[in-house]
């Protein structure tokens, strides 16, 4: 006997009824993006090894350590998307997008791939939906790009999240905090690759997790301090929409991300009831990442939120996501002229959006209507040989039992008047 196949280790699946759960989840989020504007783009699964490396940067774990990549029968090193961002921009610049005015707001979803130690809320092939707006440096779309979020979150019931800020200031006040920085930092006892990510990025070094690093850390020098007077003012106007947008939120002074194109406005979701893997998703702005990509040297602002950790945040706090039903009308043949027409009756009600299922397979009328509340139906239409001769069918109220005969030129227009 051949053995049992498995999904790979690390690969989140969703399927009934928890994948309902999972959808009320992505159209929460995506609601918020398109009510503020933004447009859906799909983008590829895989792209070019480049793309990333250029993109996102070698010095993160993610390029260095957590991308698949591999080499197509063309000799191309292609990687399975570890993020969104790089894609879209990549879209942008190739298609010309940013020439049909600005900002460009578009919003993705869909699975994306690290070769991470798989645990509870992170995954190896997980699921994110983001957010980009790119083209326009305003204080007020950083506070919108963060309110779509806070939209979305808030849309699902979640209330045990927490909204972490920081500026990674322009360009001037990172090479001022990067060369106090890089000082603190070779006074350090690093082991050695903490030291070479400090020569290709420092700030890299401050999102190391591991307690011993964060102790050697705690007296590190706050990117506040290198701030210059522009940059300055552009987090204060940017934190001022907050306000105005009733959105509360935590100061992190020491908060980097983990890719290297951020700049300026960082922010991260986290949820208390996570565990270790407490991050919702985050984002920031990029003020050069479009150039680094070979387009024009546009500003953009972005997010990416984990639908898995959402999904997981909502379990935590007990809100019931989801339909309870798979239809709203199950239809059970009693013989096979009966289920001639029902299946014609189904297409019928499908084309005027009734969700409906049959009972296939010629079961006995006892196991079909077991079906019927499985399916959690509100309504149930038995047709018999004598329904056939008369012209009618036999209509139950699967919720207060009641059963009535309609006429067969009356059931769409009845079914339709018991379900609004």
């Amino acid at each position: 006997m051949a053995s049992q196949l498995r999904a790979p280790k690390g690969v989140s699946e969703y399927f009934p009824p928890r994948s309902d759960a999972f959808l009320a989840v992505r159209n929460s989020l995506a609601r918020a993006a398109t009510n503020a504007g933004f447009g859906y783009i799909e983008l590829p699964v895989f792209e070019d090894t480049a793309l990333y490396v250029r993109g996102v940067g070698e010095s993160t774990d993610v390029v260095s350590k957590e991308m698949y990549t591999f080499t197509d029968r063309g000799d191309r090193s292609l990687t399975l998307r570890p993020e969104g961002t790089a894609g879209v921009v990549r879209s942008v610049i190739e298609h010309s997008l940013d020439r049909a005015g600005l900002p460009v707001k578009l919003w993705y979803t869909g699975p994306f791939f690290r070769a991470e130690r798989p645990q509870q809320g992170r995954y190896r092939q997980f699921y994110q939906l983001g957010v980009e707006a790119i083209g326009v440096y305003d204080p007020a779309l950083d506070a919108e790009v963060i309110a779509i979020a806070d939209e979305g979150f808030k849309r699902l019931g979640l209330t045990g999240y927490q909204i972490l800020i920081n500026s990674l200031g322009d360009a001037k006040t990172r090479a001022n905090y990067r060369e106090t920085l890089s000082e603190f930092l070779s006074r350090l006892d690093l082991d050695e690759p903490t030291r070479e990510r400090a020569k290709i990025n420092p700030l890299r070094v401050l999102d190391d997790k591991r307690p011993q690093m964060q102790e050697l850390l705690a007296d590190a020098p706050l990117i506040g301090d290198s701030m210059t007077p522009a940059a300055a003012q552009y987090h204060a106007e940017m934190l001022g929409y907050l306000r105005e947008l009733g959105i509360e939120w935590v100061d992190q002074p020491r908060l980097v991300r983990g890719l290297d194109y951020y700049t300026s406005t960082t922010f991260e979701f986290v949820h208390g009831g996570l565990g270790a893997q407490s991050a919702l998703g985050g984002g920031g702005r990029y003020d050069g990442l479009m150039a680094d990509l070979g387009g024009q040297d546009l500003s953009g602002i972005g997010f990416g939120l984990g639908l898995d950790r959402t999904l997981l945040a909502c379990e935590a706090e007990g809100i019931e996501l989801g339909r309870a039903s798979t239809c709203d009308v199950f239809l059970i043949p009693l013989g096979l002229a009966a289920k001639s027409r029902l299946v014609g009756l189904a297409a019928q009600l499908r084309s005027v959006g009734v969700r409906t299922d049959l009972a296939y397979g010629d079961r006995a009328i006892k196991a079909a209507m077991r079906g019927a509340d499985r399916s959690g139906a509100r309504l149930a239409v038995v047709l018999g040989d004598r329904d056939l001769e008369n012209a009618t069918a036999e209509l139950k109220d699967l919720t207060s039992g009641a059963q009535a005969t309609v006429d067969w030129t009356d059931l769409i227009s009845t079914i339709q008047e018991k379900l609004a």
